[in-house]
């Protein structure tokens, strides 16, 4: 079922569905909120930091599956060889390149690419705001449901796994830990998600922080 909106409205009873999921974005609004994200809220001394970046453009699609009452979200497990963030949990994306035009686009190509999810499958909702990281990317994350039935193929080039974690876990702010470490000497802040045997952390928890803002709180 095709959730096209202004024909559904958000229901409380059925908090961590689907189609309640694609009503509280159609609620917001489909583009969200214009103000950037990212690493340097928790650490605001890196504001200056992020504005002397040069940044590249970056989307990420963030799946939520339709699962009847309990929905899930989609995350991969990027490959232990990858020199960029090698072992992290993360969504599906990457860089927006010349040829895609868009943020969607981008965030649909590579979603095929990495796990082999078609673009038939996934129906897209809007936008969160971009994400700014002190790696150098400003990333849009692509919100969209995920239809069954599907079926994914890694690339084992750059997914060692892909998995799927209850929207009503993700979405629970006690499962949200402020956690800290040290990095070029100074103590930086970021949040963590650990779901049994699987550890969300960094950019990847920091978009999930920010969809419980927009749309759970």
């Amino acid at each position: 079922m095709k959730f096209v909106s202004g024909e559904f409205r958000h229901d409380e009873t059925d908090a961590f569905s689907a189609r309640d999921f694609a009503a509280r974005i159609a609620d917001l609004g489909h583009h969200g909120v214009s103000e950037d994200r990212g690493d340097h809220l928790l650490n605001p001394d890196l504001d200056q930091m992020i504005a002397a970046t040069k940044m590249r453009d970056a989307a990420v699609l963030v799946p939520v599956v339709d699962r009847g009452p309990d929905a899930t979200m989609l995350l991969t497990l990027r490959n232990a060889s990858l020199r960029k963030h090698s072992g992290q949990i993360a969504f599906p994306g990457g860089a927006i390149d010349p040829e895609d035009g868009t943020a969607e686009h981008a965030a649909l190509r590579e979603a095929h690419e990495e796990i082999g999810l078609t673009r038939d499958r996934a129906e897209l909702l809007g936008r969160l705001p971009r994400y700014l990281t002190t790696t150098g990317y400003s990333i849009t994350p692509v919100l969209a449901v995920v239809h069954p039935p599907f079926d994914l193929v890694p690339n084992p080039d750059e997914v060692a796994d892909v998995f799927e974690v209850p929207l009503s876990f993700l979405m629970d702010p006690r499962n949200h830990r402020r956690e800290s470490r040290v990095w070029e000497g100074r103590e930086r802040f970021y949040y963590t998600m650990p779901y049994q045997d699987r550890f969300i952390w960094g950019v990847t928890a920091g978009i999930i922080r920010t969809l419980y803002e927009r749309l759970y709180i």
